[in-house]
């Protein structure tokens, strides 16, 4: 996919060279030739802000462990035997489900703060300023969805309060200051005002933001739904007829090669096995493709192909995968290459060779492919719940534009990816929506929407809100959950070191405990 911003390599580069260790220090903070806020264009830091929202520069560290490792298989979107992901088998690795916090606080939370900062009062970025209160909420959102309590309102405020050690916000505190927020930043959102030059989403389309704003609302607002149904239902309803109004509104992160692994996407790092041999060993998982498969999908055969990668060691692509529908197989969750009867995938009933597995399609796992931030499917899926529970609005009118933009947004990645509006309609047709199951069809279609946007932090979450789809947990020696899928990630370790007053009220408070099946507050 071409730059939706010309010179994104070029500042991206800028940016983490300006944010490099340095040995004259004191030069720099008292010298007035040099670079300061005053002087610093934070339309770079927009860009470096919608980047590093899709993982962090670090060869994807935190995308590969959190979204990949542990949420992509926990919510049996992907599977694999490779020994060190233990999503699936429930296993904990105190190192792997810190990462996003580790390299959220030091890669999105800092930056994103310094926007909201820097454009604080100044009418020439205006919009900016909004625009940053927004980003920072999508930040903060899903660090507190992954934990629970975490630092909020002095998280990256070290600078400008003089805090290192932040307070853990309630989460319940933090909902309620995020829903504030994008209000707030939403309404004084003004078309006729800047046009910030360093949006990659929008490209400075005020009146997008708008609508993107009002979508992040809904999306805050329906994780309350088992906690405080009244303010859920408020927020969907002020938002009514304001969210996404088409997948041309989908808010998107484009990625070139030019930038080497700053600027590529960091999904597609993974699972071209640039760090091992995720290329050959991930795959679907059953559950999903069995999904697919049931209901006659037309996603199936765009989404997966077999044969991709016919040796472990040979990275090159198969020039001639297999497509078709009927030839896909997922893999099944909780098995390994360990040689124990009951583990081994050698003894998973079906079972041939790996490359008959269904792997993501080439036209997904580009280096230049797109990240899906949120998009018009997620938005309309959403209201579908919220006409079912409230009453706003048409259950399933909300629910055919979801699931039929669920399948043609697919093209965004890709043309050969392309579902038509003829497809989607007859799959509608064969699958109608009924009201009598409704919660449960809604919520499963956005697990399959988000497996194929690749964003499992989102399918996690909404899976634990609404425990739709109904998934078999894994039975695997010696988990960490006896036998339960997890529920949040522990908080670091680290913080018993760096933060260890604010961390152990924090870890004391966490319900059902400081491990994977301790719950957040909005998880009940």
């Amino acid at each position: 996919m071409k730059s939706l911003f010309p010179n994104y390599t070029a500042l991206v580069g800028a940016l983490l060279l300006a944010g490099g260790c340095t040995d004259n220090f004191d030069d720099i903070n008292t010298n007035p030739t040099t670079y300061s806020q005053a002087s610093f264009n934070p339309n770079y830091v927009l860009t470096q802000t919608q980047l590093t929202y899709t993982g962090s520069t670090d060869f994807a560290f935190e995308t590969w462990r959190g979204n990949l490792i542990y949420c992509a298989t926990m919510m049996q979107g992907m599977a694999t035997v490779i020994s060190y992901w233990g999503g699936d088998k429930y296993l904990l690795n105190e190192g792997y489900t810190a990462a996003y916090w580790e390299k959220s606080y030091s890669e999105q939370v800092k930056p994103v703060t310094d926007l909201v900062e820097s454009t604080r009062g100044k009418g020439s970025y205006k919009n900016l300023h909004q625009i940053a209160r927004i980003m920072r909420v999508l930040v903060m959102q899903r660090l507190t969805d992954l934990y629970g309590d975490v630092p909020y309102t002095q998280a990256g405020q070290g600078y400008y309060q003089n805090i290192i050690t932040p307070q853990y916000d309630k989460q319940e505190a933090i909902y309620a200051d995020m829903l504030k927020e994008v209000s707030e930043a939403t309404a004084a959102l003004d078309p006729a005002a800047d046009a910030p030059a360093g949006d990659v989403f929008y490209k400075g389309n005020i009146a997008q933001w708008q609508r993107l704003g009002n979508s992040v609302l809904l999306r805050l607002a329906m994780r309350l739904t088992k906690v405080n149904e009244a303010t859920a239902r408020t927020y969907a309803t002020q938002v009514q007829g304001k969210t996404l109004q088409s997948n041309a509104d989908n808010a998107i992160v484009p990625h070139d090669v030019a930038g080497g692994r700053a600027t590529q996407n960091r999904n597609s790092q993974v699972l071209l096995g640039d760090g091992g041999q995720e290329h050959y060993y991930v795959k679907w998982s059953k559950t999903f493709i069995d999904y697919l498969k049931t209901n006659n999908d037309p996603r199936l055969s765009k989404i997966a192909v077999t044969q991709l990668y016919l040796t472990p060691t040979s990275k090159t692509q198969n020039a001639a995968p297999i497509s078709t529908a009927a030839a896909q197989k997922g893999l099944p969750n909780g098995r390994d290459l360990s040689g124990r009867a009951a583990y081994d995938v050698s003894t998973a009933p079906g079972y041939t060779t790996f490359p008959d597995y269904s792997s993501p399609s080439p036209g997904m796992i580009k280096r230049n492919g797109p990240t899906f931030v949120m998009t018009y499917a997620e938005t309309e899926l959403l209201l579908a719940e919220a006409a079912q529970r409230w009453g706003l609005g048409s259950a399933t009118q909300h629910y055919t534009n979801g699931v039929t933009a669920a399948m043609t947004y697919l093209s965004q990645y890709d043309p050969a990816l392309t579902v038509t509006p003829a497809e989607a309609s007859a799959y509608l047709t064969a699958n109608p929506y009924n009201a009598g199951r409704g919660l449960e069809q809604i919520n499963t279609q956005y697990w399959a929407l988000t497996n194929t946007m690749l964003d499992f932090y989102e399918s996690w979450s909404n899976w634990r809100r609404t425990g739709f789809p109904v998934l078999t947990p894994v039975v695997y020696p010696n988990n960490a959950t006896n036998g339960q899928i997890p529920r949040r990630f522990p908080y670091p370790t680290s913080e018993i070191t760096s933060n260890p007053d604010n961390y152990r009220a924090a870890s004391g408070a966490v319900p059902g405990g400081d491990n994977l099946t301790g719950r957040v507050w909005w998880d009940k």
